[in-house]
Formats: C-alpha cells, structure tokens, sequence
C-alpha cells in the first residue's frame, strides 16, 4: 500500500517546505490537508510544516544518512532511475533560470511521476522505521530539527555596504563573492560531525567560518543583537562531569591563581595553556589534573571503544580521542539544548534565534521584549548540570557586540 498504513499511523512525505506549499502526499494520493490530520504520524524528515505534531522522522533513526544510503537492495533500481529522472527536472529548471522559490514544485513536474517518487520514498522510509531501533537522544534530535529548520526560514539582515571598504583585500572579495553565491540564510546540518556539533550546509550563509572581521555586515531585523554563551563552557563541562563545583568567577582568571598560580602568567596564556594540555592525552600537569581529571573522566563515558555521554550519543572513536569526543559533544549538546529551550520561550513574541555558534546563540532582539531579557539569561544560565556562568553581549550589529550587565 503506497500510504503505508498501519494501525492508524500513516507514512506520508510533504512536498514542498515553503509554507504557501501545502501538500501532501498519503496513501497513494497528492492531498492539500495541512494542517496535519492525525493520522499522518511518519515521514522521512522535519519540515516547518510540522509545527505542534508530533511527528516520527525516519532520518533521525538512521543518524542523518541520505536515502540512497538506507535504501534496501530490493529498491535500489527503482530508486535510482526515479532520483536520476528528480535530478533531470531540476536541471531543467535551472537551465530556464526558473527559481524554485517562486513557486509549488509539486505543480512544476508531472504528477504520475510525483506518485511513484513519493511511494518509493515511503518504502524506504518504513524499511528505516522496521531495520532501526528509535535513538535514545530522539527528543533532542528532533526539538533541534525543528529549531534550526525555523532558523534557517528567517533571512538574516545583510548590510553589503559594510564590506566595502575591505574589498581592497583578496580576503573580503572573496567572501564578498561567497556570500553572493548562498543564501541570505544560516541552514544548519545536525549531522555534520561524529561529535553532534553543528555544520552548515553548502548553500548556507557562511555563519560558522565566517570572518570576524566581516562580522558587522550582519545586521538583526528587529532592533538588536544579544549574543549569549558559557563562561569557558568545555572547562565547566568537565567540572560537571566530575561532579565538582563550579568556580563562580570567570575560570581562566580563577585558573591562574589554582592552576598556574606559582607561573606569574597572564589569563591569555592560562587559557592557551590548559586547553593544550587538557586536548594533549601526552601532555602533563600535575595540579591541572588534580582538578580537571581527565583520566576518570575517559573512565565514566569511555568502554575502549565508544564514548557514551549523558546525551545519550555514542561515538566510536580511539583511546587519544577519547576525551576530546567527550567534552566536546556534551559541552555542544549542553549548549543546543540551552538553544531549544530559549526558542520555546520566544516562540510567541517578536524576538528570534538569529543564528547560533559552536558556543554561543545570537537573537535577533526587539525592544518590545527587552522585560524577557532577565528571564532568557537565567533560563540560559540553568543547564542540566546546575548553573554555569553565562557571557552576555549585546549590539547593533554582530561586529560591535559589548558587554551586557543583566
């Protein structure tokens, strides 16, 4: 059966995710029902039309693999031809300059084809819910499916003219040509590293390896910026990890005076000092071990060939990784579910997560939200851990950011 129906679940692909696009495709037939029925429970992966279903996507239970990926043998054929002839139309479409955006791409090709892609993708779709057991980290993977989805649906405010007066340099017309060739928007990919940290995809605005120096050609669609991020968040997740508590103040100075206190060094070089011996599993120190103890951290979430973090990730690595993958995917992990939850509370007023770093998010503020600023801080403070101390800047655009008392 081309729905797929089982026991009131229904497999079904939508087929557009531009939100004028409302179709649908269940049971062997092109539908306009979205807003979803509840029967229509299970389909390949997150789009914004999902918002307030509960939806089970096929891609999360295969950790992000493509569909020629997990397609069984028995379907291989069939799917091949059908994604060759998927590709042939959207070659055609670029080749009239036709842009997608522009209109419904289920009303731009033929609808007999439409159905037989569609049947093959809810094959292979229920071929990844019957072969594959549900992630444990499910909830995570998809609340952040859902925020990086209605992320990257927002263009961000790009001031061109601020560049200008760096095109002298190879570097800025470089990037100046980048950002002509993406889109004005940051799509993020969960599945882009071992460790759970975020990419971005190859059309995406270049928001993770952009520049510092290009950084004020961002300017937010509301009034203001408010960039939030750990006080030396990889550091606190190990503190955490150990059950130790964490230093109030900020740790690199605290570091200074426990951990190098008798080397009269500055905190740039504290810093630099314990992040390469703390990622160096050959590197020695004997009071930073004392306080960060690598080795029975590797003990709790390393079994000699995985790391097991309390996210519910595993990651197959080696002994010399072994730290590395630990800290960093919890600290990453620690941070996007900070994100989901400061989604939720601003889901229903003018402000909105602009974009979000490997440590820090960004919203895009409006000043007649500013009474949630105390509120967003602290929810951002309270992690899973306990609290850790949080950085706050905010500014007019993303390369004068300042420091924020709230």
């Amino acid at each position: 059966m081309a729905g797929r129906e089982t026991g009131g679940h229904v497999l079904f692909q939508t087929l557009d995710n531009k939100a004028e696009c409302r179709g649908v495709y269940a049971n062997g037939k092109i539908l306009q029902i979205l807003p979803f029925s509840n029967d229509l429970t299970k389909t390949w992966k997150y789009t914004r039309h999902f918002k307030g279903q509960e939806i089970e996507c096929a891609n999360l239970y295969c950790n992000g693999k493509s569909l020629d990926e997990v397609c069984p043998e028995h379907l291989k054929e069939d799917w091949e031809k059908i994604t060759k002839k998927m590709k042939a139309f959207l070659l055609s479409f670029a080749t009239a300059k036709i842009s997608l955006n522009d209109f419904c791409f289920y009303d731009m090709i033929p609808e007999k084809f439409l159905l037989e892609y569609c049947h093959l993708k809810n094959e292979i779709c229920d071929h990844v819910f019957t072969t594959h057991e549900k992630p444990k980290n499910y909830e995570l993977l998809y609340e952040l499916s859902r925020v990086i989805e209605e992320i990257g649906a927002r263009e961000l405010n790009i001031d061109e003219k601020a560049l200008r007066n760096q095109l002298t340099t190879i570097e800025a017309r470089n990037f100046f040509k980048r950002i002509q060739d993406t889109e004005n928007a940051p799509l993020y990919n969960i599945f882009g590293t071992k460790t759970g940290r975020l990419t971005t995809k190859r059309e995406s605005f270049p928001i993770l390896t952009m520049n510092r120096k290009f950084r004020k050609i961002l300017k937010p669609n509301n009034d203001w910026f408010l960039e939030l991020d750990f006080n030396a968040a990889e550091l606190r997740t190990v503190l955490a990890l150990l059950n130790v508590k964490q230093p109030e103040e900020d740790i690199h100075a605290w570091n200074m005076k426990n951990v190098f206190g008798g080397e009269n060094i500055s905190r740039k070089e504290a810093k630099r000092k314990i992040f390469a011996w703390l990622y160096n599993p050959n590197a020695t120190h004997r009071t930073a071990n004392m306080i960060y103890d690598r080795d029975l951290v590797k003990e709790k979430y390393f079994d000699g060939s995985a790391v097991h973090t309390v996210f519910d990730r595993v990651i197959d690595c080696d002994d010399y990784r072994a730290v590395n993958y630990i800290i960093q995917s919890t600290t990453s992990d620690l941070m996007l579910q900070q994100m989901v939850k400061i989604h939720n509370i601003l889901r229903e007023s003018n402000s909105h997560i602009a974009f979000c770093m490997h440590d820090s998010i960004v919203i895009d503020f409006s000043d007649l939200d500013r009474n949630l600023v105390s509120e967003i801080v602290e929810i951002f403070r309270r992690t899973i851990f306990g609290d850790f101390k949080v950085n706050i800047t905010a500014g007019k655009n993303y390369g004068s950011m300042r420091k924020l008392n709230v």
